[in-house]
């Protein structure tokens, strides 16, 4: 079932695209993170363009954000007020992104910083879950519990001026902070088409010390805003956004989250995390061998 993208300007499988998507929303709804991260490498390997790739990606990330933002909204897991300073970042960061975007397009280097931000990013934290999860598995099958971690931000936050009361956290810190890892979160969202979970709820519990009840849901709050404001930057300036490829994936990820969900339930949580880090892991290694290979063929020549 061949179906035509018009930006990508390729035919692709729309059952392939439906079940690359549905992958996605299968890990995201067993690991309890967003899928932008794998979305945008599984597209590249299948053979979308780069920018094209994240670009829908982070379409097909505010989509799916939107029923998880809902059912926190309901729970009451949400700091509008920290998740408001991290959406004016991340928006400022969108565009400073957008501005990077396109220097690095009319430089034709924008799929290499792609590859490479994906390697680093992906490759570090994948061996840093890959640490922490290996060392609770290990405690846990001794019968041994890890100490809870006292909430408390990190010092260098401390150093920042202008303090405000964060009632729903209970934190007393410098606007400055969640403003700054929102801008980051805008940067990396419009470079490479995720989210920015991934990131933001370490940063949030071990940078500014939130309690892990709120992190998840004022994630997916600044999250879906983000994605929502780089999708319109996308779109009126790179042009890059593809609508019927983000629309396949959205279907596949709403399918799969729903599995997903339910394997959550029954395993056990060690295992999960393990498992994360792994994938993450393998993801990392195949994009830096894309980056490195050197194929058989430099050029081909099609005739259609």
């Amino acid at each position: 079932m061949d179906i035509y993208l018009p930006i990508a300007n390729l035919s692709v499988n729309a059952l392939v695209i439906i079940g690359l998507g549905g992958l996605v929303g299968l890990l995201s709804g067993m690991f309890g993170v967003g899928g932008g991260f794998l979305t945008t490498p599984l597209l590249i390997f299948y053979g979308i363009p780069p920018t094209v790739a994240a670009a829908s990606s982070a379409t097909q990330v505010m989509g799916a954000s939107v029923s998880s933002v809902v059912g926190h909204v309901g729970r009451k897991t949400i700091d509008f007020q920290m998740g408001g300073v991290m959406v004016v970042g991340g928006v400022i960061g969108a565009g400073i992104g957008a501005v990077i975007f396109r220097v690095l397009e009319r430089i034709g280097q924008i799929d290499t910083v792609i590859g490479i931000l994906y390697v680093v990013m992906l490759g570090s934290i994948g061996m840093l879950m890959a640490r922490e999860s290996i060392h609770a598995l290990i405690m846990a099958r001794r019968g041994e519990r890890l100490e809870a971690r006292k909430r408390r931000h990190h010092p260098l936050v401390s150093a920042l001026p202008l303090r405000w009361r964060f009632y729903a956290s209970g934190l007393y810190i410098s606007p400055f902070a969640p403003l700054l890892l929102g801008i980051f979160s805008g940067i990396i969202t419009m470079l490479m088409g995720i989210g920015g979970g991934f990131v933001l709820v370490p940063a949030m519990i071990y940078i500014l010390g939130m309690s892990t009840q709120l992190v998840i849901g004022t994630s997916l709050f600044q999250i879906l805003f983000v994605t929502m404001v780089t999708t319109m930057v996308h779109a009126t300036t790179t042009h890059a956004v593809d609508l019927v490829l983000a629309f396949l994936l959205l279907i596949g990820s709403v399918i799969g989250a729903q599995i997903g969900g339910r394997i959550s339930m029954k395993a056990r949580p060690e295992y999960l995390r393990v498992a994360l880090a792994f994938i993450v892991l393998i993801v990392a290694i195949r994009m830096a061998l894309g980056l490195g290979w050197r194929p058989d063929e430099i050029y081909t020549v099609t005739l259609q």
